[in-house]
């Protein structure tokens, strides 16, 4: 699978983000906690320099527990960043953010020197919804599908938040180019490129053969198996047998079962999932650098 999406007004949006970084005193990147490694925008490392950053494991509700304070302990590791796992569902937490601001600036703050904070994150990692929800109303448009802000304007909606905090919306942004295809894969198995752009059975195998091999009791329950899956596709039958998924002949309906899968995966129906952990994106990362290596590692242990 080799998923390229990245639509001209994101290209745009980057040139904007750029032009506009020399005006910000804070970052905050909001990343899906399922999956911070693919859903963390590389660029934005670059864009922010030497700024301090809050990074938001977003969706913390959908996101395995302990998996997720492994990530929070990685992205700490990094000079000048405080990470956070959040769910957007909880709003009196979230409402919290605008104090760790302050207190990474604390020499900021007041209404001659505000908090000048810009928001970044790829597509549907719930960005507008974290807006919304710190300004207590809506501002910023929602949406299922990934990038609905189809224009980008040069001036950026700045929004004040309570205790002098200038907030700087952005278009959701993806990279150019996803050099590791299993985050093409997570990206698309978590709803971060448009369904219009994938192969939902395919990226159902994938999901599939990774849920059997870390989360085989969580499958067995939702679905009523009485054993475990051995391979992907198996599991993609056991699914379109038992919710009627069938063709002419009794033939199992594959593209249904694998619509089914995703969803359920998408909207938490399978529980708390995490398709990453750092340990396997340390161990990805130095396939990649074999040569004629593949990369092709989805375990999690």
């Amino acid at each position: 699978m080799a998923v390229q999406w990245y639509p001209g007004h994101m290209n745009k949006a980057r040139r904007i983000i750029k032009q506009s970084m020399s005006d910000v005193d804070l970052v905050i990147e909001v990343m899906d906690a399922r999956i911070p490694f693919s859903s963390e925008n590389p660029v934005v490392a670059e864009l922010r320099q030497h700024r301090p950053c809050i990074k938001i494991l977003n969706k913390s509700d959908l996101a395995d527990a302990e998996i997720t304070r492994l990530w929070l302990k990685y992205f700490e590791q990094e000079q000048g960043v405080k990470a956070l796992a959040l769910s957007v569902l909880d709003k009196a937490r979230t409402r919290k953010l605008p104090d760790l601001c302050r207190k990474l600036l604390p020499e900021r703050g007041t209404a001659v020197k505000p908090i000048r904070v810009m928001i970044l994150g790829i597509p549907n990692v719930g960005k507008s919804t974290l807006i919304n929800t710190l300004a207590g109303k809506t501002l910023a448009k929602v949406g299922d599908e990934p990038a609905v802000t189809k224009e980008v304007s040069s001036a950026q909606q700045r929004i004040m938040l309570n205790g002098n905090i200038a907030l700087s919306d952005t278009p959701g942004i993806l990279w150019p180019k996803i050099e590791n295809e299993n985050s093409s894969y997570r990206l698309a198995v978590t709803g971060a490129i448009k369904n219009t752009a994938i192969d939902f059975e395919d990226i159902a195998l994938f999901a599939a053969d990774y849920l059997i091999t870390v989360y085989p009791e969580r499958i067995k329950q939702r679905y009523k198996l009485n054993h475990t899956p051995q391979t992907g596709i198996e599991l993609l039958e056991e699914i379109g047998r038992r919710r009627g998924c069938l063709r002419a002949g009794g033939m199992i309906d594959l593209q249904r079962a694998a619509e089914i899968l995703i969803h359920e995966i998408r909207s938490g129906a399978l529980g708390q999932l995490s398709f990453e952990t750092p340990e396997m994106i340390a161990r990805e990362t130095a396939l990649e650098k074999v040569p004629g290596n593949t990369g092709e590692d989805s375990g999690i242990n």
